[in-house]
């Protein structure tokens, strides 16, 4: 049985051949090589990163640690440091100077971003945007390096090139050996009103009602750049939209701020009794042990209070972090403060917010929630939170992600109302920013060259999130659905996504966040299956947990975890700025003449009127013309070749009888090869999904032309029906051609 429909089906198989052969591409359509492997593209296996795309038997990566203490000036509003910094030199090589990042001096006078950034005079421009454009806000900013020492305290020779500094080393550091640094610095806070927004990962929101500052410090320290295998320093500057490569290692830090401000930082608190009251230090430790509900530590009316008495005394926090990329801090005395313990696995990490009263009826109902649900989510598809708390701090603006810390806009409206669009908005930045203690903060990429490999990564488990925990919230943005109108733009002003950070311009966005991540979405739900696909991306985040992973490591890891080929997908989707748009060309209908044939009969006798798609342009086609009839011939006998047994062939036609078979013909159109998805309404109204891998295209990435078996009649046929390609133009995704523009509307309603 099975081996008769075989036969059957590769009768239909050379068939369909022989009308591809009859259509080659034109002159213009050159083959490209969609289905070419990458392997030049890609670096060289070795063995500090293996072709698996698993770290390599010699795989080494290096470690600074930092002891640092600061105070924040509330009166002033800057900050003055003293780090001491321990290098690890695990390098198989000698270093004779060391590389340091100092990100505050984007906002320097002269500084490489101002200079290189393009701007223009129109009428009407508000006072901010020239204000902030030719440096009119009176604002001094960058790093004041008062000195730069060894562990003896002796001068070390370093330069300073925009967001980079050079320290010389006394002498090479060699492998296996260690090296301290010690700097003392200061610089000014940055009113995150005044400062380009592009530049803007850390600040000062200011508050005139009540005259008190949140300070959100980040990238406030001088921090190593990454010296690793790949390339060796990573130390291209900090421009703005190229974030940062760093070095994990272990911080004790203590932050000196006025005694009403409440703290939250990346790690754990040291010193609870130094700093808090017995009160709320008992709400701390029953927060801990609370899974349903966040406690409050810190109540809305504890904090209005001490927005008016300005206390003049000074209280240390101390924290501590291990095995982090980065430190970051958030201090005010405007802060309520809730926390919610959360099980991650055999972990109970506790989610904290801290908000101001203008954030109060949003932020106490939704965000200490959404950083459970998110390292809920997270935790499955990657591996267990590692580390002890993970705090949700709210600002204006967008997000802004550290370890355990991150910065979050949304706020209700100025009577406490909550708008959908508010909600949702809120909703996905903490989500978003919490989800980043995964990519990148723990799965390490380099932000500055690849922003996909944390925002693409991480917008794609957002998602997710939302869909799993929030299936209300209307978030389409980083969906196939969400894409199009960017795959369908202008491509003479695109960039592939695996372009380099800074130089993305106006695809920044889309290439950086929801283009990567419905691409994802597609490889999951379409090209993949979700099972597989989840194995794989675990099988990424658990190889690469605390370790520094680039392109090649992701593409090679999903493939071996896989068995899937996906050369095409990631030539396609990272390295090109083609789309999909997918085309019915033509449909038509056959059916089988009869069951007996001559056996000298040699041709293929067919019913007059041929109905397809393309046979007039002024007719709108549809199958009422009825089916064409064709015959099926006896089995030549140089087709037998040595076999010395024969084939039942009235049984094949036998089985053929009364079946419906449609060839369509279908052009690729945009230039990216996707799968087909196919939805067949029948005659009775009912319908059926048929899938097809993108594999279809190998031979002519053009146009393919297949023909389909069906025991009942076909009244309609959509490609895509679901949206789930990013097609362009679903409006020719459709057969009957009367039917496109109706269906059209459909699908563009997501229907």
């Amino acid at each position: 049985m099975k081996k008769l429909l075989s036969i059957c089906l590769s009768l239909i198989t050379v068939m369909t051949l022989q009308a591809q052969q009859q259509s080659p591409p034109s002159q213009q359509q050159k083959w490209q090589g969609k289905f070419e492997q990458l392997d030049q593209m890609l670096p060289t296996p070795n063995s500090y990163r293996s072709s698996s795309g698993a770290p390599g038997a010699d795989y080494w990566q290096q470690r600074a640690d930092y002891l640092i203490n600061v105070e924040l000036n509330d009166d002033n509003q800057s900050i003055t440091g003293a780090e001491t910094i321990t290098y690890y030199n695990n390098a198989p090589e000698e270093l004779k100077f060391l590389w340091l990042q100092l990100d505050q001096n984007i906002h320097s006078d002269g500084n490489l971003t101002s200079m290189t950034s393009r701007s223009l005079i129109r009428d009407s421009i508000p006072a901010r945007s020239i204000g902030i454009a030719q440096a009119l806000l009176d604002f001094k900013g960058g790093y004041a390096i008062k000195s730069v020492k060894d562990q003896n305290d002796k001068d070390l020779p370093f330069i300073i090139n925009y967001t980079m500094m050079r320290v010389d080393l006394p002498q090479p550091l060699k492998k296996g050996e260690k090296f301290i640094v010690k700097i003392q610095w200061s610089y000014n806070i940055n009113d995150l009103m005044k400062t380009n927004d592009e530049a803007d990962r850390s600040g000062m929101e200011y508050f005139p009602e009540d005259r008190n500052y949140i300070y959100f410090i980040a990238q406030w320290f001088p921090r190593m750049c990454v010296f690793d295998d790949y390339e060796g320093w990573q130390n291209k500057q900090f421009l703005g939209n190229g974030e940062f490569a760093l070095t994990f290692g272990n911080y004790r830090v203590k932050i000196t701020v006025p005694s009403d401000h409440i703290v939250g930082a990346s790690g754990w608190l040291q010193n609870p009794k130094d700093v808090l009251t017995k009160e709320q230090i008992d709400r701390f430790e029953n927060a801990r042990k609370t899974f349903d509900n966040p406690v409050f530590v810190v109540t809305e009316e504890e904090a209005k209070k001490k927005e008016k008495e300005r206390s003049k005394n000074k209280s240390t926090w101390e924290f501590y972090a291990e095995n982090v990329r980065d430190f970051a801090f958030s201090s005010s005395r405007k802060y309520i403060w809730d926390a919610m313990a959360v099980k991650n696995g055999n972990n109970f990490p506790l989610a904290q917010s801290l908000y101001p009263k203008e954030g109060f009826t949003l932020w106490s109902k939704e965000s200490t929630k959404a950083i459970k649900n998110t390292l809920d989510v997270y935790s499955a598809r990657t591996i267990d939170y590692p580390y002890p708390t993970a705090y949700s701090c709210n600002w204006v603006g967008g997000g802004m992600e550290y370890p355990m810390i991150c910065f979050n806009g949304g706020r209700p409206a100025k009577d406490g109302t909550i708008t959908e669009r508010t909600l949702t908005r809120t909703v996905s930045i903490i989500v978003h920013e919490v989800g980043h203690n995964y990519f990148p903060m723990i799965i390490n990429s380099d932000e500055r060259q690849c922003t996909w490999m944390d925002e693409g990564l991480n917008s794609f488990l957002e998602k997710e999130t939302l869909r799993e925990r929030y299936p209300k919230l209307d978030r389409a943005s980083n969906t196939p659905k969400g894409i199009v109108s960017f795959m369908k733009g202008d491509r003479s002003i695109m960039r592939p996504v695996m372009a380099m950070s800074d130089n993305q311009g106006k695809s920044f966005s889309p290439n950086g966040y929801s283009k990567p991540a419905a691409a994802l979405t597609i490889l999951r739900e379409t090209v993949m299956g979700a099972e597989l696909f989840d194995k794989s991306f675990k099988e990424y985040a658990q190889r690469w947990a605390f370790k520094h992973p680039k392109p090649a490591d992701f593409f090679r890891t999903l493939e071996d975890a896989s068995a899937v080929d996906l050369d095409w997908f990631w030539r396609g989707w990272f390295y090109s700025t083609d789309h999909v748009d997918l085309t019915v060309d033509q449909v038509k209908w056959y059916k089988v003449k009869s069951t007996k044939v001559d056996p000298e009969k040699k041709g293929v006798k067919v019913k007059q009127g041929d109905l397809s798609a393309s046979a007039s342009q002024d007719k709108v086609m549809d199958f009422s013309g009825g089916p064409q009839e064709f015959t099926v011939i006896n089995t030549p006998d140089q087709d037998y070749r040595d076999f010395k047994n024969r084939l039942d062939d009235n049984g094949i036609r036998q089985k053929l009888m009364g079946k419906n078979l449609y060839e369509v013909t279908l052009k690729n159109s945009g230039g990216l090869v996707s799968p087909l998805i196919i939805e067949w309404t029948f005659k009775d109204g009912s319908k059926e999904i048929e899938r097809i891998p993108a594999e279809i295209w190998r031979d002519n990435e053009f146009e393919v032309k297949k023909v389909f078996v069906k025991d009942k009649e076909v009244v309609n046929m959509v490609i895509d029906p679901n949206a789930e390609t990013a097609d362009t133009n679903v409006n020719d995704n459709v057969f009957p051609k009367k039917m496109a523009v109706n269906k059209f509307e459909q699908l563009k309603k997501g229907n």
